[in-house]
């Protein structure tokens, strides 16, 4: 099936379903699925807008409450991941993953869904490691501090994630994971984003709690976002037990939906075509999520998962086939997602602005039909009640804010704190860049070697700019030139040949280009007149927009 995958999204849902429309029209058929890497921003109305972390002047309500009203709807079926750019207040109505409009499904916290046989996994947010151990406390109205930790990643969804034994075929996360730059073409990845050079030499660019899902899962394609550059690698693992065969993966990361910007990918995923057309649960995350509940936190107490250190009765929770089987009872033998969508907070509405809308900590049908079926309990009822009986939301908050400034002793397992860079990054803070007189580019895997597209009259005047496509060859296959001065071996360190199925030498394989531009020797300097955007109050920035 033909899958599209999206770079950061910001909101710009008309744009991202123009552009698609556009390569179908030029391509060998109909996209099937579009996955979104974070910065979606799921906006119904002002006081939504109140909880992403974005200076006041740079909240926009762009496009996506068109399509929760029901105006419109979205023409693929659409997956995504939050970052750190979010409606916090909204996923947070949804920790399990549920419909945020007609057709777009959000994978909660974190969280694995089938589509037509192919499994899908991923995680929201992005890498802080001073919240990295804390419990999910946070709930609305959000202050200063936990506007931004609300969307940094937890121990937990990571603990969960790694009970999964069953293969995974596409993976997304929002940062990267950690040191994946050194098995992709490093040396222009640092001549287009030239402030990364530190944090690469040092090995600390990236989220370490993905790079340690990476090699856990082993995912066939993981895709990413956040740092606003194209990127590809391919990372050859190695084999667990002699005559396996090694697995691979294939990470790509996309650009923010920009004109000239490479935030698109278009793709042909092997499927099962005996599989449903619609969404499943997985029954093998389904079955972990319920083992686990007893584990999930709703403090800011800093706390470790089980391990087998003798300290713990329990500590391996992965599925097995009873509890796979009592699951499955649960729900009727049905694994169909259920197209149980409702609105739950009103619509922005152009004609009468609501600027001082409130701010409620709302528990979602959705969630609660999803808890009641599996026999777990909602995180936001585990957080009201608490709320209630002990006020830990605000108290915990004001610990938060001693904590997350801290400059003492890093106390998670994490010796460093990689999710923010330590250099500046210029192009991370303009959420909207202006940029006229720039062609827009999108990335689309196509057979057809033709220089340009042209879009019909019924295009908007944004669709009509991507003048030009570009391509990487088949399925993100990597050429030399993706590659760290050298190949990458099967254990995936440089020096080896790294060879597809059908033994052909990947990195053998040139880097195509349906267009007949050329890029420049230097990359054109990115205007600066937004400097302030996405400016932090305090040095947790999570800089990358």
């Amino acid at each position: 099936m033909r899958v599209a995958v999206a770079g950061c999204c910001h909101g710009e849902l008309d744009k991202i379903y123009e552009t698609l429309a556009l390569a179908e029209r030029r391509g060998p058929g109909p996209v099937d699925l579009l996955l979104c890497c974070g910065d979606f921003q799921a906006v119904r109305n002002e006081a939504d807008l109140r909880c992403m972390a974005v200076p006041p002047k740079y909240r926009h309500m762009q496009t996506f409450y068109r399509y929760y009203s029901g105006e419109k709807k979205a023409p693929v079926l659409t997956l995504f991941i939050g970052g750190n750019h979010e409606a916090s207040n909204h996923l947070q109505e949804l920790p399990y993953g549920g419909w945020v409009a007609p057709n777009i499904y959000y994978l909660g916290l974190a969280g694995v869904v089938k589509y037509r046989g192919v499994r899908i996994g991923g995680i929201s947010g992005i890498f802080k490691s001073h919240d990295y151990r804390k419990g999910h406390f946070e709930c609305p109205p959000y202050n200063s501090s936990t506007i931004r930790s609300i969307y940094h990643v937890r121990n937990i969804e990571v603990y969960k994630l790694k009970q999964l034994k069953q293969p995974i075929d596409i993976f997304l996360s929002h940062d990267w994971p950690r040191s994946i730059y050194h098995y992709g073409n490093k040396k222009q990845l640092l001549k287009t984003k030239s402030f990364f050079r530190q944090e690469v030499e040092n090995n600390t660019l990236g989220s370490p709690a993905a790079s340690e899902l990476l090699e856990h899962l082993k995912p066939t394609y993981w895709f990413s976002a956040h740092l606003h550059v194209k990127f590809a690698a391919l990372m050859q693992h190695q084999a667990k037990d002699k005559g396996q065969t090694a697995r691979a993966t294939k990470f790509l990361a996309l650009d923010k939906c920009l004109p000239h910007r490479d935030f698109l990918q278009i793709l042909e995923i092997e499927h099962d075509p005996s599989a449903p057309d619609y969404l499943e649960y997985d029954i093998e995350w389904l079955t972990i999520l319920r083992a686990t509940d007893d584990l999930i936190n709703v403090t800011g107490h800093l706390w470790n998962m089980p391990e087998n250190n003798g300290l713990h009765a329990r500590w391996d929770y992965s599925a097995t086939e009873e509890g796979m089987k009592e699951v499955l009872e649960k729900l009727n033998h049905d694994l169909k997602v259920p197209c149980n969508f409702s609105v739950t907070a009103a619509c922005y509405d152009p004609s009468k602005p609501q600027t001082q809308m409130q701010l409620i900590h709302r528990i979602n049908p959705q969630t609660t039909e999803f808890c009641a079926q599996l026999g777990i309990i909602d995180i936001n009822v585990r957080l009201q009640n608490s709320k209630e009986e002990h006020h830990v939301c605000g108290e915990y908050e004001e610990q938060d804010d001693v904590e997350s400034n801290d400059s003492g002793e890093d106390r998670s397992e994490y010796n460093t704190d990689t999710s923010a860079l330590s250099s500046i990054n210029p192009d991370e803070i303009m959420l909207d860049e202006e940029e006229e007189d720039e062609d827009s580019i999108v990335s689309a895997h196509s057979g057809m070697n033709t220089p340009s597209v042209e879009p019909s009259d019924q295009a908007s005047e944004f669709s009509a700019s991507f003048s030009d496509v570009r391509i990487l060859p088949g399925s993100m296959i990597v050429s030399s030139d993706d590659t760290v001065d050298s190949t990458i071996d099967r254990e995936g360190k440089p020096g080896g040949t790294v060879e597809s199925g059908n033994g052909e030498d990947l990195t053998k394989v040139p880097l195509k280009r349906l267009s007949d531009e050329h890029e420049p020797e230097q990359r054109k300097k990115i205007k600066r007149r937004n400097q302030a955007i996405y400016a932090a109050v305090d040095d947790d920035d999570d800089d990358a927009a």
